[in-house]
């Protein structure tokens, strides 16, 4: 078996570098800021006398590293901070996802840290492509690209989608918003809802953009919709810090752009399984980095909850879900380099060719293999490691309180993202004296997602609603 999983392994990187010779050269894309200072990452334990730590070492004494080259940045710089080795800045600045030729999503603008977080840079009408994607009557659909900060508090950029119904709101007070973070659960720019609302359909495009179908169903409500590209430019998938902010600043964008219309609107936030990493992110984010909107966000709603990073390492690593949760601990180690400079010359090659913009569904492939993750890695047993473990702590946000009423359900049979994740988020924010309420539902991760998703609906349309929510702590 093992000799298998090398073979299709071995033939998947020859046909990741081929892609690679055969694609177009991606357009230029202005540099991204620096990284940060990795001087005191521990040394690389040495243990012998294991199977896959041979394994590692034979994979780097047969396969050479990738030829990545250090390229200066557009503005004419050189990329160089204190603690980052120049490989790996020229590692990290290759395992960044291509362009895709449109400067929305593409281009970092000048002056970005002139911006305030939340201020808009650009706007762009796609009510006609989107359109064909939204299906129900609705009166605009806005492109916005807006100032944010990343995982380090370094300005970044981030878009988002907010689709507005046709009718004119008939309830009281402000259309009510619904912030419909969706899993997108990707390493490829056009892999985004915003890049399929601003293209139409495509290969790319995830049906888990449209089932269940949030947006059809609050936009018939008269509520408004705003979809973030919440893994940022960078495509940082499984990012809470990341995805937290963009939803936050997403949220100040609509308010600053419309201020007639939403600028007293309530906002209730939706989220399942990559989506709930962005509301998790998102809640507890809200009081130390976007206070003045504890009072405009009136609830969230996540379920399928991957908030503990250490539990999935256990039920996620090995099996048909592997792939999926080495393309998150790839994207989280595009804001987190730590974690590529543990990388052997195979997950370089393959970090670094056409895999690092896949989109969702092309994960399924590899995930056939079932290959643990200490096959891309440059040293044993690295998911009990030093780095792992302050990923872990880092990710899980820890102690820290959502701002806003909680709806967090999972599935009482779910084995790749068990409940127990869901359950401790649930036990901490009641001890931190949240609103919360939890459910278990039937099923694992894809009936559960039907299954607990009517009630957490109705609790997010009572919070739009203006009705105060119960705790159950």
């Amino acid at each position: 078996m093992r000799s298998l999983r090398a073979l299709l392994l071995t033939t998947l990187l020859i046909a990741s570098v081929a892609m690679g010779h055969a694609a177009a050269d991606p357009p230029a894309v202005p540099a991204p800021p620096a990284l940060p200072d990795l001087s005191g990452l521990p040394a690389v334990p040495h243990v012998s006398g294991s199977l896959l730590p041979g394994v590692q070492e034979w994979i780097d004494r047969v396969i050479p590293p990738p030829p990545i080259v250090s390229t200066p940045r557009q503005d004419g710089a050189v990329l160089e901070t204190a603690g980052v080795s120049p490989t790996l800045a020229a590692l990290h600045e290759a395992s960044l996802p291509a362009g895709v030729g449109d400067p929305i999503f593409d281009h970092w603008p000048p002056g970005l840290a002139d911006y305030a977080p939340g201020e808009i840079i650009e706007v762009r009408d796609v009510t006609a492509t989107a359109g064909l994607l939204v299906l129900v009557p609705f009166r605009q659909a806005l492109l916005m690209k807006y100032r944010t900060t990343d995982a380090h508090g370094r300005p970044s950029f981030a878009t988002a989608t907010l689709v507005v119904p046709a009718g004119a709101w008939a309830g009281p007070g402000d259309r009510p918003v619904v912030v419909n973070n969706l899993p997108i659960d990707a390493l490829g720019r056009d892999c985004t809802p915003g890049y399929s609302f601003a293209n139409g359909w495509t290969d790319n495009t995830s049906v888990t953009d449209f089932i269940p179908p949030t947006t059809q169903l609050a936009v018939l409500r008269g509520y408004a919709v705003l979809i973030p590209d919440h893994e940022g430019p960078w495509m940082a998938y499984a990012e809470p810090y990341v995805a937290g902010h963009a939803v936050l600043d997403g949220i100040r964008a609509v308010r600053d752009l419309l201020p007639e219309e939403f600028g007293a609107s309530a906002f209730g936030m939706f989220g399942y399984s990559g989506g709930a990493i962005a509301t998790h992110g998102a809640v507890k984010l809200i009081e130390d980095y976007a206070p003045e909107l504890s009072e405009v966000v009136v609830g969230a709603a996540l379920g399928g909850v991957p908030a503990d990073y250490e539990i999935l390492a256990r039920s996620m690593n090995g099996n048909l879900a592997s792939a999926v949760f080495m393309a998150a601990v790839f994207a989280i180690g595009r804001e987190r380099p730590e974690i590529l400079a543990r990388m052997n010359n195979l997950a370089k090659w393959i970090a670094t060719s056409p895999v690092k913009d896949l989109c969702g569904s092309g994960f399924g492939a590899i995930g056939v293999l079932m290959l643990p993750i200490d096959i891309a890695a440059n040293y044993p047993d690295p998911l009990r490691s030093e780095v792992a473990a302050e990923i872990y702590r880092v990710t899980r946000m820890e102690n820290m309180p959502s701002a806003v009423p909680l709806y967090i359900y999972n599935g009482d049979q779910e084995f790749w993202i068990p409940a127990e994740g869901a359950r401790n988020l649930y036990r901490e924010q009641c001890e931190l004296g949240v609103s919360a309420v939890y459910r278990g539902v039937l099923g694992e991760h894809l009936i559960g997602a039907v299954t607990g998703y009517p009630e957490a609906m109705l609790w997010l349309d009572e919070r739009l609603r203006g009705v105060p929510a119960v705790s159950e702590c």
